[in-house]
């Protein structure tokens, strides 16, 4: 029954394959995110954990806004989503 959800990959070009079925960027959101944590330890109430993890999400996106590099090359996605012309 989950054939189509495993094989899903597939509808991507092949050079695609093993960033999609890699796990690195959000292991590096994790470890970020955990470092950050560790430093607190104790939360005084959920609201000052929830603004912990949003800081450290902006702050990685911003990075990545700032650092602009491509995780999936855009000549590749061309042939996923083509331009209608």
């Amino acid at each position: 029954e989950a054939k189509d959800d495993l094989t899903a990959f597939a509808a991507f070009p092949a050079r695609h394959w093993k960033k999609i079925q890699s796990t690195n960027p959000l292991e590096r959101i994790n470890r970020e995110a955990e470092r950050r944590t560790d430093v607190v330890q104790v939360f005084p109430n959920d609201d000052a954990l929830l603004r912990l993890a949003t800081a450290v999400l902006f702050e990685l996106h911003d990075e990545w806004i700032a650092f602009p590099r491509r995780y999936l090359p855009e000549g590749s996605m061309d042939q996923i989503y083509p331009s209608e012309l």
